[in-house]
């Protein structure tokens, strides 16, 4: 099964893209970071997790600490008759901080005990929010710093995704193997030349140690994509060691460490296209 975000990309392509289907294999299915604005990243969080649930039949575990109250108006758009069953596969929590996250995450293992379908997807909305929340929210005596923090929380997402993929593969699903996908926006302005990895910020090196994938968002502010009536427009950056050789581009040849590069347009009705550069 392809990866979420690229089947996401191919699924909402522009419909002035020639190319409807790409010749080029989408990178293999693994833990993904999204690294960019937090509304974007949210937007594309919550497309992957009604895309998955509504299309390709899986449940979803969301993690945010933010309450959804109703879908944006980008994926009503996208989604104008999704049905309510395929929203009943998507779960939402919403841990407050490090602390609940972890012990809801590591909770997953047990579930399954009790889930006839244990989640194929697993989400993680803004990780910044929990990794560099103030100390004296921490009572777990294990905080010696932010780095150890996002090293144990990525280790256990990682080690969970493996858990349950493991499962579903002993209940012959097709639903197999778990993924793993989570947004970050860095403190600091971490370059936006091509999406290589970042020398500047601390928290980003080590997630990058875990995370096989690396998808960056990169806003346009062109005259031309304003010319061309956009909201907004954003570069798509993959990267990292779970991308194929044969995933890669001749246009990222230019983009060291680049192996994909989409684009992403927003409309002012809020429909959301995507175009393979």
């Amino acid at each position: 099964m392809t990866d979420i975000l690229a089947h996401v990309f191919r699924t909402f392509m522009s419909q002035t893209d020639p190319r409807k289907e790409p010749d080029v294999p989408p990178p293999a299915a693994c833990s993904t970071l999204l690294v960019g604005e937090r509304s974007t990243s949210r937007s594309l969080l919550l497309l992957a997790a009604v895309t998955a649930a509504s299309q390709m039949d899986m449940r979803v575990m969301f993690f945010t600490q933010t309450q959804i109250q109703s879908l944006p108006v980008s994926l009503q758009k996208c989604f104008p008759s999704l049905s309510p069953e395929s929203l009943k596969k998507i779960k939402f929590s919403y841990p407050r901080t490090l602390e609940e996250l972890l012990q809801q995450v590591a909770g997953l293992h047990e579930s399954t005990n009790t889930s006839p379908t244990p989640p194929s997807l697993i989400i993680v909305d803004r990780l910044e929010g929990f990794l560099f929340a103030p100390a004296a929210d921490s009572h777990s005596g294990f905080h010696p710093g932010e780095r150890s923090c996002a090293a144990h929380l990525s280790a256990l997402l990682c080690d969970t995704a493996t858990f349950l993929t493991q499962v579903l593969q002993q209940r012959a699903s097709s639903s197999a193997p778990c993924r793993v996908i989570a947004s970050f926006q860095p403190e600091r302005d971490t370059g936006k030349d091509g999406g290589g990895p970042s020398a500047t910020d601390p928290i980003l090196d080590v997630l990058d140690r875990y995370f096989m994938v690396r998808c960056t968002l990169d806003q346009d502010r062109s005259y031309e994509a304003t010319a061309a009536g956009l909201q907004e427009m954003w570069h798509i950056y993959l990267s990292g060691t779970g991308i194929r050789e044969d995933s890669c581009t001749k246009d990222c040849e230019d983009k060291p460490g680049v192996a994909q590069e989409w684009q992403l347009f927003i409309f002012p009705d809020g429909l959301m296209e995507f175009k393979l550069v």
